[in-house]
């Protein structure tokens, strides 16, 4: 899903696109394949969610909070795959935003909970709007029986059975 600019010659007529290269070896790769679709995916995601400035990482920390009101950042960073620094960071720019809060845990005062904000629970409103339409232009490539095939195959490669 790259797009190439068309480039304009003097005449004001479309120039030929360079071709790709010859992928070789790579074009049998899986990993090469996945992280070809994960930049287009990526940069798709960064087009649409320009406008509210988030990355695909805080809109996770958003929904994550959606449905698990008062977990924690390690709770957050387990989920994801991240390391708890980064988690941190994310979470302390999402709260310099004021859409998500910190709470002390009434159950263990060691503990913080995160929680959306009235604002964040707006914004997150917005972005799943947005989210829609994005994951709409990816999932019209395939049929419905094409994409469970393609979610089930690659719940397998990341859960590992």
């Amino acid at each position: 899903m790259t797009k190439q600019a068309p480039q304009d010659d003097v005449e004001g007529e479309e120039a030929p696109v360079t071709p790709p290269l010859d992928v070789g070896r790579l074009g049998d790769l899986l990993g090469f394949h996945l992280r070809m679709a994960h930049v287009a995916i990526y940069r798709d995601f960064a087009e649409t969610m320009e406008q509210l400035a988030l990355t695909q990482k805080q809109l996770a920390v958003m929904e994550l909070l959606a449905v698990n009101t008062g977990a924690s950042q390690i709770d957050l960073a387990n989920t994801l795959g991240t390391d708890r620094a980064t988690m941190m960071a994310l979470v302390n720019r999402l709260a310099a935003r004021d859409l998500i809060e910190r709470r002390p845990s009434q159950a263990d005062r060691r503990r913080q909970e995160l929680h959306l904000t009235e604002a964040g629970r707006a914004m997150l409103e917005q972005a799943r709007k947005l989210i829609d339409t994005h994951e709409q232009r990816f999932i019209e490539l395939f049929s419905r029986d094409e994409m469970d095939a393609l979610l089930a195959a690659l719940k397998r490669i990341y859960k590992g059975s």
